[in-house]
């Protein structure tokens, strides 16, 4: 008989285990090896921008202009002038450590009170944190020496050490608190040790071999600093949830009384499959970010699409090469009031769910009604969603040293700590009408040889000043000399940002529709289902987008979870979530949806009794699943920069509603409601080859016969 291409797969781990095992290790030690031999690449300021500033920051770089990095540091007293010994003891201590250039006199405030210096951290900008400490040391120092004034110090080498350190510290919390917090979920699931330990160490060498390969290709597309805490989080989530589901149907199986050969062979060929289609969907879901003609999301899209295609590739391979090996063992270890409600749970997601699935069956319209404006009240307040790239002072909350320091370096000197910077080319740079134009701003700087002049013009009104020199000031004082100005700086390349994912968002939303469209089409042989997909999925987007919006811009409830409003949502986020989600929530889709339509092909049942088999069936392991990825997700949400926090907190509350309101309530009454009509096949499709055998297991068995044991009601005693 036919088999489709996971039970193939499976079928050839199983009978040459040894190989598959040898193979996958040896595949994790090389790519880890050799990926950590070559490094990391970072991305350039320029690359991670987008338009003017981007053009800006790309002409620094070709003329060897990277401006080194700027450090400000203002000293505050009591009385006006106060300040004085404390500023000429900071200096010399700075320029004594050697790493210091260009030290400027102070400039003090409106009412002397308080005094700036600035200087620069000699050598390469990119490298600056990891030169900085004796530079913090000192001014640290000179602090002690003198108590009577206050010393604040914000830049971008003292930001960047400080921004490092907190994402190596945050990132060994996020996999210190993660992998204990699914191993604990895992043992309550199979009540085993080895059980739970299998899926959590497949995760984890699929993220490691992830690592390696995304450090290789980093060569080639240069990468965000946060993109290994992205890539952990989809790995490991993804790794423990396509294990978990492999393993709970062949589980299923064997609880329903099939040998163990028999078990795993219907478990490749039918959870196995769903792995497949759901991973691709993913992939080919997250590849939608290319279009956002960003580097930044292209860095998440190939991280992404990596470790997911390794994740799927072990969960086909690996492990059902493992259980032909492990065998009973697979129970080995067992936990015995943990083992007793395991060996339990497959048929009786049983009692628990059908008190919750029975009132949604015999009334749909209500319960979808409900569930519906449910979803629609949490996505109303991201219909005042804003957005920018939030800076260092945001990323860290108010209370940081960081935020302390950059708020009162504003209060005092309006627009210092964020100047714009203006990069000004020509055929010739001194030419005299050039010269003249110059002539009209401070703080100017000409590069003879490279025909560039940089100029800093402070922004104290923020996005209002910037439009006013972007539209008035540069073109009045440049018009009819031949330069070009463009300006650059941490206000003008979020503005430029924001207006990229604008009109990017459009193609890659285009693109990830339809995509999801053909291949839910493809896989269930039904529009209704392929359109049904799209609906559900934008509900549980807008739902994520509401409570990011709630807690992050508006503060409603962020002090729950140790953090706070900040005005806006960090600027590549929406995004990121809506492909994110679009693909993650596939893994419960199509294994649901499959378990239902393989209770309706083969079993022979009609749309109702299939919908709640297939609901009951896959209960546990999507309550599994999910709650492994909120727990993984929320971990990330206690994290401490501002960012890392939205994205925990938005894919934790997307993934439970989905997994409960979307899949337990939304999709069961939907499906009910539509009848026959899910299953239309369009006429097309028909002739085209299928993805799975609807008449038999894929083993050569009658699907049936496999349903009418696997879906036939648990006794009694077997009820939880």
């Amino acid at each position: 008989m036919r088999r489709n291409l996971a039970a193939r797969i499976g079928v050839w781990s199983t009978l040459h285990r040894k190989t598959a095992v040898l193979g996958w290790l040896l595949f994790v030690v090389l790519a880890t090896g050799i990926g950590g031999a070559t490094g990391m690449v970072e991305m350039t300021n320029a690359e991670n921008g987008a338009g003017e500033s981007a053009r800006a920051e790309q002409i620094l770089l070709d003329a060897g202009l990277d401006k080194p990095a700027g450090e400000l540091v203002m000293v505050s007293a009591p009385a006006a002038g106060d300040w004085k010994p404390a500023a000429e003891a900071l200096a010399t201590a700075v320029r004594e450590t050697g790493e210091a250039q260009n030290i400027a006199p102070p400039v003090a405030s409106k009412d002397g009170k308080d005094a700036l210096i600035t200087f620069e951290i000699k050598g390469d900008a990119a490298t600056s944190p990891d030169r900085v400490q004796p530079v913090l040391d000192a001014v640290a120092a000179v602090g002690e020496d003198h108590p009577d004034t206050e010393i604040h110090q914000f830049g971008e080498a003292s930001a960047g050490k400080w921004l490092g350190d907190l994402l190596a510290e945050d990132f060994k919390k996020a996999e210190f608190t993660a992998v204990p917090l699914a191993l604990g979920i895992l043992l309550v699931a199979f009540g085993a040790v080895v059980a739970a330990l299998l899926p959590v160490g497949l995760a984890l060498t699929a993220c490691m071999a992830a690592f390696g390969l995304l450090s290789i290709a980093s060569h080639q597309l240069h990468l965000f600093q946060t993109t290994y805490s992205v890539m952990f989080l989809m790995g490991f989530a993804v790794g423990v949830d396509y294990c978990l589901f492999y393993l709970h149907r062949e589980r299923d199986e064997r609880a329903a009384g099939r040998d163990a050969e028999t078990a795993l062979r219907i478990a490749a060929a039918t959870s196995g499959r769903a792995v497949l289609v759901s991973g691709i969907t993913v992939m080919v879901a997250m590849g939608g970010m290319f279009l956002s003609g960003l580097l930044l999301f292209k860095g998440f899209a190939l991280a992404t699409i990596i470790v997911v295609f390794i994740a799927m590739l072990g969960s086909v391979t690996v492990l059902p090469a493992l259980l032909s090996w492990l065998g009973d063992r697979i129970d080995a270890s067992r936990i015995p009031l943990l083992n007793r409600r395991a060996q339990h749970g497959h048929a009786g997601s049983g009692r628990i769910t059908g008190r919750l699935l029975g009132p949604v069956l015999a009334r749909p319209r209500a319960f979808a009604v409900a569930a519906v404006v449910l979803l629609l009240a949490l996505a109303a307040p991201a219909l005042g969603m804003k957005t920018e790239s939030l800076g260092l002072e945001k990323q860290f909350g108010s209370d940081s040293q960081l935020s302390i320091a950059y708020n009162r370096i504003t209060d005092s000197f309006p627009g210092g700590p964020t100047p714009a910077l203006v990069v000004v080319t020509a055929p010739d740079i001194t030419a005299p009408e050039v010269t003249r134009a110059l002539d009209g701003f401070e703080d100017v700087a000409v590069h003879r040889d490279e025909d560039v002049a940089e100029i800093e013009i402070p922004l104290p009104g923020g996005t209002a000043d910037l439009t006013e020199l972007r539209e008035r000031t540069l073109p009045a004082a440049f018009d009819g000399t031949g330069a070009k100005a463009h300006v650059t700086g941490e206000t003008a390349g979020s503005v430029d940002f924001n207006d990229q994912l604008r009109r990017g968002i459009v193609p890659v939303f285009a693109f990830i529709t339809a995509v999801t469209f053909l291949l839910m089409l493809f896989c269930f042989r039904s529009y209704v289902i392929a359109l049904t997909s799209i609906v559900l999925n934008l509900l549980s987007v807008a739902a994520s987008y509401g409570v990011m919006t709630a807690v992050f811009q508006h503060g409603w409830g962020a002090s729950l979870i140790g953090s706070e409003g900040v005005g806006a949502i960090e600027a590549w986020m929406p995004l990121f979530v809506l492909v994110v989600l679009f693909g993650l929530s596939m893994d419960y889709h199509v294994f649901v949806v499959s378990r239902i339509r393989e209770a309706r092909g083969g079993g022979g049942l009609d749309n109702r009794a299939a919908i709640e088999t297939g609901i009951r069936r896959t209960a546990g392991a999507v309550t599994g699943a999910a709650a492994i990825m909120v727990a993984v997700f929320a971990v990330f949400g206690t994290l401490s920069m501002q960012d890392m926090q939205q994205m925990g907190v938005g894919l934790a509350v997307a993934v439970l509603l989905d997994a409960t309101v979307v899949r337990m309530v939304l999709l069961p009454s939907v499906m009910l409601l539509l009848g026959e009509r899910n299953w239309r096949t369009p006429h097309g499709l028909s002739r085209l080859p299928s993805l799975e055998d609807e008449r038999h297991d894929g083993y050569g068995e009658p699907v049936a016969q496999v349903d009418a044991q696997v879906d036939a009601p648990a006794p009694a005693a077997q009820q939880v």
